[in-house]
């Protein structure tokens, strides 16, 4: 049965020794018979088959061995007209598959190589074959085939070599394109400051509120076991130490309610008859706090994108730390900035981990209007006008010396022109369903959230004035906020704990609401900067108090509104071209002065939250503008206890009062700082 070749065996098999561009013997050599070399090195002869099937062999490259063959059978005489049709019918039934049948074909398609005139068509007029011309051939061909495909892999070689390296260097290219890309969308820049600090401070004569809380826990234990009050503190001690196994179970057990109640069951001319008994062992004497250097880290990286027309994001991180210690937990001292919470791990000495202080997003015009829409955690530090005793631009939105904290929350603003801006603020300072145990809890039990909500009115802001007013109100305070802490008393029976332990503080009570308002004015009049500030505080105490106290009172006391104000003021010279800056500062607050502020970078306490004065000093050069040295004095002088706290009955200093805590009355600080901005 004859096979049909396939359309590209025609083309190939139609291909003349007149154009040089293949033998049959490509596409039929194995059909005919033929085997050996001579064979496969026809097939390998490199022909140009597309320029063939395109209708010109002439112009194909017939390629070194091709050129020979062809030279080789144009030597010769062709043969007649009927013998060229002969032996091209011959060549396609060759091709076909058809040799067994035509013995003819067979013998011309094994002569192909031979001149024409010479075939015997017959099969008895052979003529005489020569094998030094087929040797010839055999040898040539397998001598220029393998260097032509030598040569021709080595040129692959280094053309593949020469692709990869193209290759790389275009991915070089792409990775600085996507690279310089990704950096126009997300803008970097940061800072670093070594400070070097110098602190002496003083501790006034007290009465220690801890040891009086365990004197009056142990006498309870001894009225409520023995039913009479001690003639003295000895003789409850010696009971303690006689019943120690109930003592332990009656302290583990005891609650801040219940030691309220024991209190609320004594009359007043006992309470005193106590207060007269357990006072003298509870008396400290004044001391010094000194430390001659401690070092700081500071490191803040800020970045910022515009993700979209009239959407913007920024962000900053922050690491602080001192030097030799990464702990991230201070044990509490009674200074509002030694307890680490929500509102201060960025901006109060903490550890090497690098936080998250700053991470919003604006929405500018919305609806083609002034309105914009702020989400995220606020830049709610270092605001006006706090920025120029450290030789910064504005850092945060509110007023730096009403809150300066940081916060999660959301604000709407409008532009009411170009100078003009007003903005509703919210924010929630604790989270009351999350992390507290609040399943544990019967849902009477359970804590409100604490929220902030406020105005901040930008009323006039220029390059050379800013006056900006902001009332708040916060919703729901807490005694303290959730923080990790390390107490080195129990708040509730006042013993000391027996070891350092670090642990996560939860409040235990709402103590109602505060306001705080304030208003500034900064002005830059030719080489001066200067600017006068107002603030007023008020509490809406609701009657409870836990173990630290309720708003403005003692924990045993029924507490009561409060207000209380504070003034500002400060003024900074510039000369030698603005490279130069001299400034002075004084604040002074009143007894019930409270602003939100444990955010504020002053090592010893927030300087503005002082119930005192406050009076600062500094030099500020910069060496190029971005790199600075600043030299700076503070001194602190407290009035009352309970500075930057909201909890607590504010004592006079120098009236011997009964601290919970101790507290400075005096305290002062030399720093040299060094800080590059990049």
């Amino acid at each position: 049965m004859h096979k049909e070749a396939s359309h590209e065996e025609r083309e190939v098999v139609g291909c003349g020794w007149g154009g040089g561009a293949c033998d049959r013997w490509a596409g039929v050599g194995g059909r005919a018979g033929r085997s050996g070399a001579l064979q496969g090195v026809l097939q390998a002869v490199p022909c140009r088959q597309l320029a063939a099937r395109r209708g010109h062999a002439d112009d194909a490259d017939p390629g070194p061995v091709g050129a020979l063959l062809q030279g080789e059978a144009r030597a010769q005489p062709q043969g007649t007209g009927r013998q060229q049709s002969r032996w091209e019918e011959g060549a396609r039934r060759d091709h076909a598959g058809d040799a067994a049948k035509d013995q003819e074909v067979r013998h011309r398609s094994r002569g192909r190589l031979r001149a024409p005139d010479d075939l015997r068509l017959d099969g008895t007029n052979r003529r005489r074959r020569d094998p030094m011309r087929r040797i010839f051939v055999v040898l040539a061909a397998l001598v220029f085939v393998p260097a032509l495909a030598l040569a021709q892999a080595q040129a692959n070689d280094e053309e593949g070599a020469k692709l990869r390296k193209d290759i790389k260097e275009l991915e070089k290219r792409l990775d600085k394109v996507e690279r310089k890309s990704a950096l126009d969308r997300v803008r970097f820049s940061g800072d670093y400051r070594f400070e070097a600090h110098s602190i002496q401070a003083s501790i006034p004569n007290h009465y220690d509120g801890m040891k009086l809380q365990a004197g009056l826990v142990n006498t309870i234990f001894y009225y409520g076991a023995t039913g009479q009050l001690p003639t003295g503190l000895d003789q409850v001690n010696q009971f303690v130490a006689s019943h120690y196994g109930d003592y332990l179970y009656f302290t583990s057990n005891l609650t801040f309610a219940q030691l309220k109640q024991y209190m609320g069951s004594f009359p007043a001319p006992m309470q005193a008859g106590l207060m007269q008994m357990l006072l003298p062992a509870a008396y400290t004497k004044g001391y010094d706090v000194n430390n001659s250097l401690l070092y700081t880290n500071r490191l803040r990286l800020n970045f910022d994108a515009d993700v979209a027309q009239n959407v913007k994001f920024a962000g900053r991180l922050s690491m602080y730390k001192v030097w030799g210690d990464s702990t991230g937990v201070q044990v509490f001292n009674g200074q509002s900035n030694s307890f680490d919470i929500d509102g201060n791990t960025s901006t109060v000495p903490n550890s090497d981990i690098l936080r998250v202080e700053r991470a919003y997003f604006d929405w500018d015009n919305i609806g083609g209007t002034p309105l914009y829409l702020s989400i995220g955690r606020r830049p709610s530090t270092g605001g006006p006008p706090m920025n120029i005793r450290q030789g910064e631009m504005r850092g945060g939105t509110p007023m730096g010396s009403l809150i300066d904290f940081q916060f999660d929350g959301i604000t709407a603003g409008y532009h009411l022109s170009d100078t003009s801006t007003l903005r509703l603020c919210y924010g929630r300072g604790f989270e009351s369903g999350f992390g507290n145990g609040e399943v544990l809890q019967q849902p009477a039990d359970r804590l409100k959230d604490a929220d902030f909500l406020g105005l901040n009115w930008d009323i006039y802001n220029t390059d050379e004035m800013l006056l900006q007013t902001t009332v708040a109100r916060a919703f729901n305070l807490t005694d303290g906020f959730n923080g990790l802490i390390v107490m080195p008393n129990n708040p509730i029976t006042g013993a000391p704990v027996g070891g350092p332990v670090v642990m996560r503080f939860t409040p235990s009570a709402n103590l109602g609401d505060m306001d705080i308002a304030g208003i500034v004015l900064q002005r830059r009049d030719g080489p001066v900067d200067w600017f006068v500030n107002l603030n007023y505080d008020k509490s809406h105490p609701n009657g409870i108090t836990g173990p630290f106290g309720g708003l403005f009172s003692d924990p045993f006391e029924v507490p009561k509104e409060h207000s209380g104000t504070m003034y500002y003021a400060g003024a900074r010279y510039s000369f030698n071209d603005d490279n130069t800056m001299v400034g002075a500062e004084y604040n002074h607050g009143s007894q019930y002065w409270f602003n939100f502020t444990p955010s504020q970078d002053d090592i010893i306490a927030p300087k503005t939250a002082t119930r005192g004065h406050v009076i600062e000093a500094y030099v500020i050069h910069k060496i190029n503008p971005r790199f600075l040295v600043r030299l700076g004095y503070i001194d602190y002088t407290y009035d009352y206890s309970g500075s930057g706290w909201h909890i607590g009955s504010p004592k006079k200093l120098d009236s011997t009062p009964v601290l919970g805590f101790p507290t400075y009355d005096k305290a002062k600080m030399w720093t040299l700082s060094m800080t590059a901005r990049f």
